[in-house]
């Protein structure tokens, strides 16, 4: 396939030339009035109308197998209703718990009376559900509030839970588990039962039946029922094959689908946080909560600073809710929009309002993927051509058969008006219609839209293996297209393990960083105070003594265990001052603050960030000695020449200042505290720490591989530009004498007009300083310029990239839930080479369906032609109706599996990306398929025509003569496709053979196809209307098939143009239009 693809006609060597329609997440109304119905080249974002549209355009036989794992638009309304109805269910509950209470507003006097136990329990799963579906908080209150709660569970708010084995054990038997019951997925008899559907089969199956009552009336029971019997079993064979093929993709995807269920997240048990699945949550565990991750189980807040939840999921409306004291209620399914906090486990599974939608609602995994849309469009045309076909031979037949021009073997004629009885005539005209029927069979190829979904569930299974985790089909082929890959630096370049390795403080620098004999005490006081609150983070110190553990993210965590060698002991800290207020940190400010009341009521105010950004803020300084100094200008540029050395040498540069405020300042109500913002100017600079994060082994390797395969990487990093430049030449992103417009800053492209940002988006190769807003321009500019573009992204604001991305790659370690939902593949070891590994697997889907697409090409054509042009000049057709199917069970069920399931290898990253307006069969295609199909046809219609002569048959009785030649005609004619099979491997290669013995289904299919001819033709002959062949003619039959391979070899010495078939002939027309 070397010219297949072709080079673009724009100056970007990325960019591809029919992807104009890349550069928009919407369709125009322009696009949608000029493109066909089947030319959609991106299903992620397309209408609901258009997806109807190619369906109603497709030629099908069996609608409910070419649609299945296609998206139920009738089952997508019906989930709708039912969400609505239960939260409409949960809205009414709530009103009238409100109204009752706003009507007795009785004060309760006295102790609450006790709640009905739950045996080791001292409060029951009713009473829990119904504080939290009512949001009752006064029965909170009676229970003595989330405290009294969680001594009621058996919990502690700052321990947790037990968390061993009995424990929970004990909690999933009293309050049930974080499951809920799923609808069943669909049983093999309801595969049976849709392959049965098929129109084709169910006209043979009427054939077959009026054969057999007709046979078994004129020539009796023993001999009569071959003919329909035969038809009979064969269509059966087809129908049994086709439901075990397609019921193991059904369950490959349900396990798919469980995986994808499977969040692990943090909780805290025995005082310690500790990673457990989502499924293994259970009431009274406490969760900690930050940005982005989703609830998972109905709670109650315990404490929380900023937590602000999107709760769209549930009630349906995008509105964002605070949480706090007041309104401490967690619905389980929603996500975190803001802040951090901690919960307390009340509800799960079934007892949610989520596990009762999900229950209610099964998940339709199902979506048009673009290739998909494509090849039903080729079916659609070429199952079109078969059905003229078919009609034609079933009219020339007919009107060969009752005017008497079809004759027997004998040479006697089968129909004689007013001499031939009924039931001849009956029998005769149903044989007929059995062959046309069966060229529509072989002619519309149903196998080839599925046979995506099939090399999509074996690539989405093996991808798994590889650390990539596929939420969308359309994804795993739209990879094999990519053209650009955003990637951002920390943990998917890097290894994302964090340590602090170089300190500043006062300007001087600290070797080592831990060395704190070399700090005054009120540094290390202050340094200690703000490492210990202004994280969320946590620090676990085992009471025997062990290693401690830290917990949060990695560059929390690099920060957290400096501070400990500092000699911070992180509880005692932290329960020394009371927190006024929490700005927590994201990527769009990058930096994180924290307003702390100290014992003697001073308020300490700590800011950590972006060292530039924190710095920029600081107007003093502490020296080491703890002396106070002001910042002037000369000071100013020493620290930002630190930060600048840093950087060179690869480092995160992380800034700690704070600030003294006088708590006369500080708004006294509540109410007007939460509102409060934290001063961030002022501030006194206490450190800047460099952070070493080193790059992944192998990552050049992948840069590299990438580079090769014509797909143009990019980092876009918060981090500073100088750490991101440094990373990018050692990670192999940028060369040593790359141009500067290589790197810009995410402010300075955002300053851009749309015009000169799609310009500057086609040479950046680093964008430094980048928010998220920032990378989702850079997707825009790069997708208007043509790009397919694929982009990574981890936190919760990079969710409306990862959406407008052509695909989406989420962090699996790293990556909040949010990103995950918007994403479309996971990464779930975070690494680059992962990525590398997908777009080898997305060229993989394409290349295996072109060789499956040749492959079936090559067998319709072939079918088609031999009977067309036996039935045209001799009445008779050398291929019968069950040989038929047994050519169609090779070429659509088995050939799919073989073709369908090829590894990727090395060869498809060394040819540019395929543009996804590529037309699907190239002209290397076209050039193989006709050298294969005329040199089949041709030989066959020689054997048809002058086989009885070439294999001296004149002598023998006609009516074996006839049938020997006829068998060997359909033995030669199958052992062609078994070794054209292997030819379809490597449609660009001359060796046809590299890599087949690792791929041992394909062996498989080879031989248990190889075996069954020969079982066919040796044992099975009264079914199939075959004879035995001697080893002489199996040998001719042999030799014949051997003759495709060197055939191949040379047809591939024979070079075709860059320029698509398809458009040669548009030219050629148009020449002569312009001529005439």
């Amino acid at each position: 396939m070397a010219n297949a693809t072709r080079g673009s006609s724009t100056s970007s060597p990325y960019t591809r030339r029919y992807d104009m329609e890349g550069g928009g997440g919407d369709y125009c109304e322009e696009d949608e009035a000029s493109s066909s119905p089947f030319d959609i080249p991106n299903t992620k974002n397309a209408p609901l109308e258009r997806l109807k549209r190619w369906r109603q355009a497709a030629l099908v036989l069996n609608a409910s197998r070419r649609f299945r794992y296609t998206l139920d638009l009738k089952k997508e309304e019906e989930k709708e209703q039912i969400r609505r109805k239960i939260r409409a269910h949960a809205q009414v509950i709530r009103a009238a718990f409100l109204f009752r209470e706003a009507g007795e507003r009785v004060n309760v006097v006295g102790p609450p009376s006790p709640p009905p136990s739950s045996g080791a329990y001292a409060i029951g799963q009713e009473q829990l559900t119904s504080i939290n579906r009512d949001q009752n908080s006064s029965a909170l209150q009676q229970y003595g509030g989330v405290k009294g709660l969680s001594d009621l569970l058996k919990s502690n708010l700052e321990k947790g839970i037990n968390g061993d084995d009995t424990d929970l054990l004990s909690r999933k038997n009293a309050f049930g588990s974080n499951t809920y019951p799923r609808k069943k997925g669909r049983s093999f008899w309801m595969f049976l039962w849709e392959a049965w559907q098929d129109l084709t089969l169910i006209i043979l199956m009427v054939a077959a039946a009026a054969s057999l009552a007709l046979g078994i009336k004129t020539e009796g029971i023993k001999q009569g029922w071959y003919d329909g019997g035969s038809i009979a079993f064969a269509v059966v064979l087809v129908i049994i094959v086709t439901a075990v093929s397609d019921y193991r993709q059904s369950l490959q995807f349900q396990n798919l689908n469980e995986e994808k269920r499977n969040i692990h997240l943090e909780v805290v048990r025995g005082g310690r946080r500790v990673e457990a699945s989502i499924f293994d949550i259970v009431v009274g565990d406490v969760v900690p909560l930050k940005i982005g991750d989703q609830v998972p189980a109905d709670g109650v807040l315990i404490a929380g600073h900023s937590l602000a939840i999107d709760e769209s999921s549930m009630t349906g409306e995008s509105k964002i809710v605070h949480k706090d004291q007041k309104a401490p209620f967690l619905m389980s399914g929603c996500k975190v929009a803001d802040g951090y906090g901690t919960m307390l486990v009340t509800g799960v599974g079934i007892n949610t309002e989520w596990g009762l939608l999900m229950a209610s609602i099964s998940e339709d995994t199902g979506e048009e993927t673009p290739l998909q849309v494509r090849l039903n469009g080729v079916a659609t045309f070429i199952g079109i051509v078969g059905l003229a076909v078919a009609f034609f031979v079933l009219i020339v037949l007919l009107a060969r058969f009752f005017t008497g021009h079809t004759k027997n073997t004998d040479g006697s004629v089968q129909f004689i008006r007013g001499k031939t009885s009924l039931s001849k005539a009956i029998d005769g005209a149903v044989q007929i219609i059995a062959v046309a029927v069966t060229i529509v069979v072989v002619a519309v190829p149903e196998g080839l839209p599925l046979a995506v979904t099939l090399t999509l569930a074996y690539s989405m299974r093996k991808m798994m293996a590889d650390k990539a985790l596929v939420r969308r089909l359309s994804a795993c082929e739209t990879m094999g297209s990519a053209t650009t890959i955003c990637s951002d630096k920390t943990g998917t370049l890097t290894l994302n393990q964090m340590t602090v390795v170089e300190a500043y403080v006062g300007g001087k620098k600290i070797a080592p960083p831990d060395s704190s004999e070399q700090f005054s005490p009120t540094v290390i006081s202050l340094l200690i105070q703000g490492i210990a609150y202004n994280t969320t983070g946590s620090v676990f110190m085992p009471e025997n003594g062990g290693e401690i553990e830290v917990a949060g993210s990695p560059t929390e965590k690099a920060i957290l265990h400096w501070g400990v060698k500092l000699g911070m002991s992180f509880n005692d800290v932290r329960s020394g001052s009371s927190v006024l207020q929490v700005c927590p940190f994201n990527s769009e400010k990058k930096r994180g603050g924290i307003a702390l009341q100290m014992p003697d009521s001073k308020v300490h105010i700590h800011w950590k960030g972006a060292a530039e950004l924190v710095l920029a803020s600081c107007t003093r300084y502490l020296e080491v000695d703890g002396c106070l100094h002001e910042m002037d200008e000369d000071k100013m540029c020493g620290f930002k020449k630190s930060i600048e050395d840093m950087a060179a040498s690869s480092l995160r540069c992380v800034a700690i200042a704070y600030r003294p405020y006088d708590m006369d300042k500080v708004p006294k109500d509540e109410e007007q505290r939460e509102q409060w913002v934290i001063p961030e100017d002022d501030l006194v600079l206490l450190a800047i720490v460099g952070i070493k994060d080193p790059c992944r082994p192998g990552v050049k390797d992948a840069v590299q591989l990438c580079t090769n395969a014509g797909v143009k990487v990019r980092m876009v990093t918060g981090d500073n530009l100088q750490t991101a430049r440094a990373i990018a030449l050692e990670c192999g992103i940028l060369a040593s004498d790359s141009d500067s417009t290589d790197l810009i800053e995410g402010s300075q492209f955002r300053a851009m007009s749309d015009k000169d940002r799609e310009e500057a988006a086609v040479k950046i190769s680093v964008m430094g300083r980048s928010s998220p807003n920032d990378k989702l321009l850079l997707v825009q500019a790069l997708r208007r310029k043509g790009h397919v573009v694929a982009v990574t992204g981890d936190g919760t604001n990079d969710a409306p990239a990862l959406h407008e991305a052509d695909i989406g790659l989420a962090m699996g370690i790293a990556g909040t839930e949010v990103a995950k939902e918007s994403s479309d593949i996971i990464i779930l070891d975070d690494n680059f080479a992962s990525v590398v590994k997908v777009v080898r697997w997305g060229r993989s889907v394409y290349a295996n369906i072109q060789k499956f697409i040749q492959f079936q090409l090559t067998v319709n054509v072939a079918a088609l032609i031999i009977n067309v042009v036996a039935a045209v000049s001799t009445g008779d057709v050398p291929l019968n109706a069950v040989q038929l199917l047994w050519v169609n069970l090779i070429m659509d069920t088995l050939g799919a599996l073989a073709l369908a399931t090829e590894p990727p290898t090395d060869h498809l990253m060394e040819r540019p990306p395929v543009g996804r307006r590529e037309p699907l069969i190239t002209n290397i295609m076209w050039r193989n398929l006709i050298i294969q199909a005329v040199y089949q046809v041709t030989v066959l219609l020689v054997l048809n025509f002058r086989g009885i002569s070439i294999l001296h048959l004149q002598h023998e009785n006609p009516d074996h003569a006839n049938r020997v030649k006829n068998t060997l005609i359909f033995n030669t004619f199958v052992l062609c496709q078994i070794f054209n099979e292997f030819n379809a491997r490597k449609p660009d290669e001359i060796n046809v053979f590299s890599g087949v013995t690792k791929n041992h289904l394909f062996m498989m299919i080879v031989g248990v196809t190889l075996i069954l001819q020969v079982i066919i033709i040796e044992f099975l002959g009264t079914f199939t209307s075959t004879v035995r062949l001697s080893w002489k003619l199996w040998l001719v039959s042999i030799a014949i098939a051997f003759m495709s391979w060197p055939l191949a070899i040379l047809g591939k010495l024979i070079p075709v143009p860059a320029t698509p078939f398809d458009e040669l002939c548009i030219r050629l027309v148009c020449q002569r239009r312009s001529s005439s």
